[in-house]
């Protein structure tokens, strides 16, 4: 199976099942969601993830190791999560 989710930088095979099981199944699917709503989505589907997946998904969207986000990105991912799904509308 040619899984385009696995060819993207940081995500391998269990990420993108986790991925997959969630409903996102392209890099469209995640550059239409967002890092942020897809790891809600995987943790919503009751996977145990770290904030790595996190990172790794925004990683991915930017093309660059998650380790290399800068720790001020990180952290706006990090308050991102903190506030909710429904911090960013108004």
């Amino acid at each position: 199976m040619n899984d385009e989710l696995q060819h993207l930088k940081n995500l391998g095979k269990t990420s993108a099942q986790w991925l997959h099981a969630s409903g996102i199944h392209s890099l469209n699917d995640l550059r239409r969601l967002g890092a942020v709503a897809a790891y809600r989505a995987v943790k919503a589907r009751g996977f145990r993830v770290s904030k790595v997946l996190l990172y790794a998904i925004e990683g991915a969207l930017l093309d660059v190791h998650w380790n290399d986000l800068p720790p001020a990105h990180k952290a706006e991912l990090n308050k991102q999560i903190e506030l909710g799904p429904r911090a960013n509308k108004s």
